[in-house]
């Protein structure tokens, strides 16, 4: 289970069963869903992922993933995780549109990075970000991500790898 963390108006923490609902509901609005993995998938797809978060994920102990909270509605969704298509630990997350705008991906995302600094004890930490995720580029950027390289898949379609690394104390 991840560690729970805390921002000045968000919480992350495990997701329980009962959140279910509004993880499907989450992946499913296609807002949303446009900027995760291969886009929007069907429901069923969207439960068994739920259903792996803890078969899986947490039995396991593979990677962190959280359920976004705000005064305790699930508004997001979050991850850090080890990947090989930017040979380090990646950043995921995902906001509900009720609450875009608002500030809270800056927070999110920040939380993310800071965790994995401070907890994984990671030098950098990298995003892959789809080039027309204009919103998505925008906050990183603001965030001190800066952009590597870029994943042109079969299709056309570009992906940005963006990276953040530890300030070097001098």
């Amino acid at each position: 289970m991840p560690l729970t963390l805390r921002t000045p108006r968000l919480v992350l923490d495990a997701y329980r069963p009962d959140d279910e609902e509004d993880f499907v509901a989450l992946f499913q609005d296609r807002r949303v869903s446009r900027w995760m993995g291969d886009g929007p998938g069907a429901e069923a797809e969207d439960r068994a992922l739920f259903r792996r978060i803890f078969s899986k994920v947490y039995a396991e102990d593979l990677f962190d993933v959280w359920a976004v909270r705000r005064a305790g509605l699930l508004v997001g969704h979050a991850e850090i995780k080890r990947t090989e298509e930017v040979d380090g630990h990646e950043i995921v997350y995902a906001l509900g549109p009720e609450v875009w705008g608002s500030g809270l991906g800056t927070e999110l995302a920040e939380a993310l990075v800071g965790h994995g600094f401070a907890s994984l004890g990671l030098t950098a930490v990298h995003a892959t970000v789809a080039a027309q995720n204009e919103a998505s580029l925008r906050l990183l950027g603001k965030i001190g991500f800066e952009h590597v390289r870029d994943i042109v898949d079969d299709d056309g379609a570009v992906t940005h790898v963006l990276t953040r690394r530890l300030p070097v104390r001098s």
